[in-house]
C-alpha cells in the first residue's frame, strides 16, 4: 500500500472573508474553499484540536456531535490512502501524529507561534518539531521540506504571516493597546483606551494587509506544490478568525464573535 504524503497548512488568524478576498490561484488548484468554524478562538486550544485529528467543523444541524466526530476521523482514510482507519486507531491518546507514526509516517511540525513551542503537549508525538526563529518564515519551512520515496511524510505547518502584525514592522503599525498578547512588549506600548475605540481607517489597512499576506502565502504554496509528488494530500485552513474593529473588537482570543470562529477550509490533491 502506497500512503500519501500529507501537508497540513494553518494560516494563523486568517479569517474567512480575508481569504476569499485574496487572489489564490495555487491554493485554488487543491479544491473548492469552504466556510467552516474553528473549535476555539485562539491559537493554542485550536491547535490541540488539530493534534487530535479534527478539522474546523461545518456547524451541521440535526445531528449528534458524536456522529460528526466519527465521520471526521474516518476521513483520514482518504487523506492517507489507508483503507482501515477508524476512531479506535486514535485511542487512547487521541493523537493524530501518533496514529500516523503507527502507519509508518515521519511526522514533522514547523510552527511560528511561541505558544506552540516544543515544550507544549502539542509537540509530543512528532518525530521533528521546530519553532521557527522568524515569525513569518513559510519560505524557510519549504526549504527544509523533502518528500522521499518509500517514506510518507506528514507536515504540519503553522504560518505566522497572516497573524498580527501581518508582516508589517513597527513603523507601519497603528498604536493599539491590548492586542491579544501579540505584542512582546504590550504593557510598555502606549495606545488607545477602550473609550477611544478603533480607528476605522487603520483597521481597514490591517485587514487589507492580511489579504496581502494570504496572497504571499499562495505564491509560496506554488513553490511547495512544484516539489511535491502527485500522491500529496493538502489541507489548508486557519486556526481561528480575526476582528478588525467590528463591534468594538480587535484581534482574537477571549472574543465570542462569528468572525473570530469563521475560517476558510480547502483540502485535496492538486488538480
Amino acid at each position: 500500500m502506497t500512503l500519501n504524503h500529507i501537508v497540513f497548512v494553518v494560516m494563523d488568524s486568517c479569517r474567512y472573508d480575508s481569504f476569499m478576498a485574496a487572489r489564490t490561484p495555487n491554493i485554488d488548484r487543491i479544491g473548492q474553499t469552504e466556510r467552516r468554524f474553528s473549535y476555539a478562538s485562539w491559537t493554542a486550544p485550536s491547535h490541540h484540536v488539530f493534534a487530535m485529528g479534527l478539522m474546523p467543523h461545518k456547524s451541521p444541524r440535526d445531528v449528534f456531535a458524536s456522529e460528526v466526530y466519527k465521520e471526521e476521523f474516518m476521513q483520514w482514510c482518504d487523506r492517507t490512502g489507508h483503507e482501515q482507519i477508524s476512531f479506535k486507531e486514535f485511542l487512547p491518546d487521541l493523537s493524530l501524529p501518533k496514529m500516523l507514526r503507527g502507519l509508518g509516517y515521519r511526522t514533522v511540525a514547523k510552527v511560528s507561534m511561541p505558544v506552540l513551542n516544543r515544550n507544549t503537549l502539542i509537540s509530543r508525538d512528532f518525530d521533528d518539531y521546530k519553532l521557527m526563529a522568524n515569525h513569518s518564515d513559510f519560505a524557510g519551512m519549504i526549504r527544509e521540506m523533502e518528500f522521499p520515496d518509500g517514506e510518507p511524510h506528514y507536515y504540519f505547518l503553522n504560518l505566522g504571516e497572516t497573524h498580527y502584525p501581518y508582516m508589517l514592522d513597527g513603523s507601519q503599525l497603528p498604536r493599539i493597546s491590548g492586542v491579544h498578547g501579540a505584542l512582546k512588549a504590550m504593557d510598555e506600548t502606549p495606545g488607545m483606551t477602550l473609550t477611544q475605540g478603533f480607528d476605522t481607517e487603520q483597521m481597514q489597512m490591517l485587514r487589507l494587509q492580511q489579504i496581502k499576506c494570504v496572497e504571499y502565502i499562495d505564491t509560496q504554496m506554488g513553490r511547495l506544490m512544484a516539489m511535491t509528488p502527485p500522491n500529496t494530500h493538502f489541507v489548508v485552513t486557519s486556526d481561528h478568525g480575526e476582528l478588525f474593529g467590528e463591534d468594538g473588537y480587535f484581534g482574537h482570543g477571549p472574543i465570542m464573535h462569528e468572525k473570530c470562529f469563521e475560517v476558510p477550509y480547502v483540502e485535496g490533491r492538486i488538480a
